[in-house]
């Protein structure tokens, strides 16, 4: 088994401002341990701030962006030698790779980063992936590493996302305010009212926490990839969800395994919406492409070849593809048949707006 362990800051901090030496050095005899028992360990580390501020003397985060990647770039290095220090013993290599959006939304970037993990992995070294935030802006950001973890999972084509934290996992309400509140041990589907227990919605507007680690569950339980939110502190956490044991909350993968390019799509962020009609909706459910004669509405900006988000009459996600126009010509060809296409546009790529082959159905 294959298996992707995101490390929280609250977790490998212990609770406290810095790096917890301690800490590490536990989860890192777990994860020899899974190892032992025949799973591959790949790790997405927060905690380059973290330890950028402890070193630098800063109590809090600066709001200004430069700084923020200086205490990154300077924490980064320290983060490093604490993993590589803490898997030692072990006769364990390590190797930072650090990540942005934009490695993974440019198809080739995308392979190479796979590749380059895959030998990694095959050479029994254990990645240590963390965003580059030292020179990452906000338009090529993840923006969190639970998000980046789902991504990771996917490139990794991985078998468990383990995402530890400092609570024991997804609860019937809030339990620092209500004691009343019950772990929820199974999640077959992520739905509105999964979303609306960590009190946010599935447009994406909540930040951090319990949201981001549900959005993220969410992506890989769509790619096949089973998920578990567990606490950090938990002895045995790791070698006990890789064999499979009753730890935290469990997310059901809702689909097997797809291959790479459909988890590239997937994993990639959209750029514009389709809403189709009812006839076109059943068609992609039946794996069909979406023809011009079944949309209706578009949505957003975006270029031919750019990811875009196919939804029904009623808003539900229907599918999400690759666009073979851009946003405008569809807009000048919706609704009509394929065999205009060339006669509006004066070109035509394709009959279809989205092919069958570069689609994943919701």
């Amino acid at each position: 088994m294959r298996i992707v362990v995101k490390l929280g800051t609250s977790t490998l901090t212990a609770g406290s401002k810095t790096l917890n030496p301690r800490r590490m050095l536990e989860l890192v005899q777990q994860m020899a341990l899974a190892r032992e028992r025949g799973h591959e360990v790949a790790v997405v580390s927060s905690g380059a701030m973290a330890a950028g501020r402890a070193r630098l003397g800063y109590d809090q985060s600066p709001p200004e962006l430069p700084v923020k990647q200086m205490l990154a770039a300077v924490g980064q290095t320290h983060l490093m030698r604490m993993w590589e220090g803490a898997f030692e013993p072990y006769e364990t290599q390590v190797a930072q790779v650090l990540l942005t959006r934009a490695d993974l939304s440019d198809r080739k970037r995308y392979l190479n980063a796979r590749d380059a993990l895959e030998a990694i992995l095959a050479n029994g070294i254990v990645p240590i992936i963390n965003e580059n935030d030292a020179v990452a802006t906000e338009e090529i950001r993840v923006g969190d590493n639970d998000n980046l973890s789902a991504l990771v999972s996917n490139v990794v084509n991985a078998d468990l996302l383990l995402m530890l934290t400092d609570m024991d996992g997804l609860f019937s309400a809030d339990p620092r305010k209500d004691p009343s509140a019950k772990l929820i041990e199974v999640v077959p589907q992520i739905d509105d009212a999964v979303y609306a227990l960590a009190g946010a919605s599935r447009t994406g507007l909540g930040t951090g926490g319990m949201t981001t680690k549900l959005q993220a569950a969410e992506l890989a339980t769509r790619s096949g990839i089973a998920t578990v939110i567990a606490n950090g502190a938990r002895k045995d956490v790791i070698p006990d969800a890789a064999d499979g044991k009753k730890v935290g909350t469990w997310f059901i993968a809702v689909a097997r395994s797809i291959e790479s390019r459909k988890r590239w799509i997937l994993s990639e962020r959209a750029n514009g919406t389709l809403t189709v009609d009812d006839g076109a909706a059943r068609a992609l459910r039946e794996g069909k492409s979406l023809l011009p004669a079944g949309a209706k509405y578009v949505a957003g900006e975006f270029d031919r070849g750019e990811i875009v988000t196919v939804l029904s009459v009623g808003g539900d996600k229907v599918a999400r593809g690759i666009a073979r126009y851009n946003s405008n010509d569809m807009r000048r060809i919706l609704g009509k048949q394929s065999s205009e296409i060339e006669e509006i546009l004066g070109y035509q790529h394709a009959p279809m707006l989205v092919h069958a082959d570069d689609l994943v159905v919701m």
